[in-house]
């Protein structure tokens, strides 16, 4: 089940301590106007994207305010301030990242000491 925008900006509310300046933002009015072009375009285009796309109907939401944007960070810490089954399994699928990461980080800090062990011999070798 997908989350509602209200529930959303209600979780955001809830927890804007975790959202600093890099991790969300609001939309100018200008950058809303052309992404709501694109998101038309797109629908026109290709009918069966509806089900991936928010549609807003203007009579219902404020239009003086623009929607956040989030940078991935934000998005990171959306999936964990949200209770949506897709939001935890986002949230489990970044934990686990970070952990793949780090391991590979781990590797690639141990093959940068070989090399320069490997380095170091064969300058021993050209004295």
């Amino acid at each position: 089940m997908q989350v509602e925008t209200k529930v959303l900006n209600q979780a955001v509310k809830r927890n804007i301590e975790r959202f600093p300046d890099d991790f969300m933002f609001r939309l100018s009015s200008s950058e809303w106007e052309s992404m709501r072009s694109q998101i038309v375009t797109a629908y026109e285009e290709i009918p069966n994207l509806s089900s991936q796309i928010v549609m807003i109907s203007q009579n219902k939401r404020n239009i003086g305010i623009t929607p956040y944007a989030f940078t991935e960070q934000g998005v990171a810490m959306l999936s964990g301030v949200l209770r949506s089954e897709r939001a935890i399994n986002m949230n489990i699928a970044i934990m686990r990242a970070f952990v793949d990461v780090r391991k590979i980080l781990l590797k690639q800090s141990n093959i940068n000491e070989q090399l320069l062990e490997i380095k170091e011999r064969l300058g021993e070798y050209d004295v």
